[in-house]
């Protein structure tokens, strides 16, 4: 350990010259005043003795001195050629008072929109697993070209210019959207300026600069019904007056909406999340109809384009607006894995100003070197073959989930097979809680998500949302042995 303890020590009372003639003495109590009050940890290693000589402008003899001491009355261990170690204080009491302040004052009050986050945030609670199967919204995650990964992170460090370690731009670097702007004209033919590009975290992170950009109280907000648990829980807690439509079909039903005049729309049109249903091209027509008679704009998230479009292409709701009042996101955090943090919005002309000043005074930008790391990623061609590896891997596991589902469960439990991206939907008994079932899952560490926590109404369905594609086909079929095991033992068959 070479961290300077200096301050830790002064805090514990060295560098009274009054009450100490020996600075070892001195030293030696402050030290073990901080072991006592669990300053420091058991099995801490102590700064090497020149260290710690060289930080408080002393002696090494006299940090020897103390802490030979330490060793003599064993709050702390010297293992020759390692160093000193704090030895465990359990068994030891110690009675001080630091000459410190004990009693609290009142401190001002809360925000109103902290206390709406803190009072939404049971919305998108989930259990803490370390599990991967069966999380919705994951990726192959175990195809991920790792090394390929490493050795543009290698090239990026070899030849780094120091220039480039300083702030740069908060929308993003311009070799990245400049990639991401070519991409997008490929898969999904939507032509757009790299300056409208703005660099995220991923989805919610958009959604979350689009809020404070556009959402004042009492705006009213149109969501689909079900829908992404987050997005609802960022609306409502911005207090906007939520409207929501249901899904049918052809997607989000636009025929007697009661909203009077919605600040936005938010709609996953591509595949509905979570029902998985695609808008019809004629209903994103008449969305964009409806969105011009209100004045309003639309939040088009195309959170999972490259599966749900790879078959059956549909036109973006964005290349069909010919208003510039649609915003887009997309996201890599499910198309090469959710650790990377990176996704993106395009941004109409009139929003643009506006939100590179929230990115400017707020979230800044998304670290520059993986942004250079995946512009290069892109630009050598390793995006688009890792992109038909993904696809031809979870078109695989999918396959085989389905199969193995149906052979474990018969037709106890039935799957919704429709859905094109990540996930799907299975239907349970209404006499069993998903949220219970969920839940019990998740002790036994198998990650599924209850499909009732998608819905805003009381009208809610019952059923789990499973993600299939994170492990290979080895795991899901043993896991849903287990799955099945557990089931079982749930409803005490």
């Amino acid at each position: 350990m070479h961290y300077n303890i200096k301050n830790i020590l002064v805090n514990h009372g060295f560098g009274c010259k009054d009450s100490y003639k020996n600075i070892y003495i001195n030293l030696y109590d402050a030290l073990k005043k901080a072991i006592l009050n669990r300053t420091f940890n058991s099995g801490v290693k102590l700064p090497p003795s020149r260290v710690l000589a060289k930080d408080l402008a002393i002696s090494r003899s006299t940090v020897l001195k103390a802490y030979d001491l330490l060793v003599l009355e064993k709050y702390v261990n010297s293992i020759t050629g390692s160093g000193y170690f704090i030895n465990s204080t359990k068994d030891k009491k110690f009675h001080t008072k630091l000459n410190t302040s004990i009693e609290l004052g009142s401190y001002p009050k809360i925000s109103k929109k902290g206390i709406s986050f803190k009072k939404n945030v049971h919305i998108v609670s989930n259990a803490n697993s370390k599990g991967i199967a069966f999380r919705p919204g994951l990726p192959p995650l175990d195809i991920f070209p790792v090394q390929l990964w490493k050795n543009l992170s290698n090239d990026y460090w070899k030849n780094v210019k120091s220039s480039e370690l300083s702030y740069s731009n908060t929308i993003g670097l311009e070799s990245l959207r400049n990639n991401i702007s070519n991409y997008l004209k490929i898969y999904r033919n939507i032509q757009c300026d790299a300056e409208q590009i703005v660099v995220t975290t991923g989805s919610l992170h958009s959604l979350s600069i689009i809020g404070e950009a556009l959402i004042d109280r009492k705006d009213e907000v149109l969501i689909e019904n079900p829908t992404y648990p987050y997005a609802y829980s960022l609306f409502k807690s911005l207090k906007a007056d939520i409207c929501t439509t249901s899904i049918d079909d052809e997607g989000i039903v636009i025929e007697n909406l009661k909203c009077r005049k919605p600040k936005l729309i938010y709609t996953t049109p591509s595949n509905q999340y979570p029902t998985g249903i695609k808008m019809g091209l004629k209903r994103r027509l008449e969305l964009l109809k409806f969105a011009a008679s209100k004045n309003t704009f639309i939040v088009e998230d195309d959170y999972d384009h490259e599966f749900s479009n790879w078959e059956t292409p549909v036109s973006s709701i964005f290349s069909l607006d010919k208003q510039d009042r649609t915003i887009y996101l997309g996201t890599f955090n499910k198309l090469l894995h959710p650790a990377i943090r990176l996704g993106y919005m395009i941004v109409p002309y009139y929003l643009l100003d506006t939100i590179k000043a929230l990115n400017r005074q707020s979230s800044r930008f998304v670290s520059p070197v993986t942004q250079s790391i995946l512009s290069d990623f892109i630009e050598k061609d390793y995006l688009n073959k890792h992109l038909r590896h993904v696809i031809e891997a979870s078109i695989e596991r999918k396959r085989v989930f389905l199969k193995s589902f149906s052979d474990n469960f018969n037709e106890e439990i039935l799957v919704d097979s429709r859905n094109t991206g990540l996930h799907i939907i299975a239907n349970i008994n209404n006499n069993i809680s998903d949220v219970s079932l969920a839940s019990y899952f998740s002790k036994k560490n198998v990650i599924v998500h209850p499909y009732s926590s998608y819905f805003i109404n009381n009208n809610k369905q019952n059923g789990i949302v499973m993600g299939y594609s994170s492990v290979n086909t080895k795991v899901i079929k043993e896991t849903l042995i287990r799955m099945k095991k557990e089931y079982d033992s749930f409803t005490g068959k």
